[in-house]
């Protein structure tokens, strides 16, 4: 994929619409295009946050550790973005990221991700409200299974 292509892909990520594209095209050239086949993992919960990903094309499951196994608690498709909280909370993974289907995907490293949120604030708004959105369904979904019980 050429550059402006990546960047054309950057662009429809809600995180980055309102990027200027000339920062987008140094995004992109700064990041690592990495591909996964149906099964592979991403990166495992407990792993140092050392990167975000922006899923270019595919699938992918994010499970969570449980005494029973893995749960899959949601699924990535195109544009989604994922691994950014352990880079915000300085913190190790909160789950495991597989691939569904063959994958391709944007790796940006934890400093150029932390030097966007400085240099676009409303890069960090967008992903304020990315979180927020994940933290009611999650809170929805923990209710719902509270009231099954």
């Amino acid at each position: 994929m050429l550059l402006k292509d990546e960047v054309g892909m950057l662009q429809r990520v809600p995180l980055f619409s309102g990027i200027e594209p000339t920062k987008l095209k140094l995004l992109a050239f700064t990041s690592d295009r990495v591909s996964y086949s149906a099964g592979q993992i991403l990166f495992r919960q407990g792993d140092e946050g050392d990167a975000a990903y922006v899923i270019l094309s595919g699938r992918a499951d994010i499970l969570v550790d449980s005494d029973s196994g893995p749960i899959k608690v949601a699924e990535l498709v195109p544009n989604s973005i994922v691994g950014e909280i352990a880079i915000l909370c300085n913190s190790s993974r909160t789950a495991t990221v597989r691939a569904a289907s063959p994958l391709e995907a944007l790796r940006i490293r934890k400093d150029h991700f932390l030097r966007l949120m400085r240099e676009f604030p409303e890069m960090t708004i967008e992903i304020l409200r990315v979180l927020a959105d994940r933290l009611s369904h999650t809170t929805a979904d923990l209710i719902d299974a509270r009231s099954a019980k």
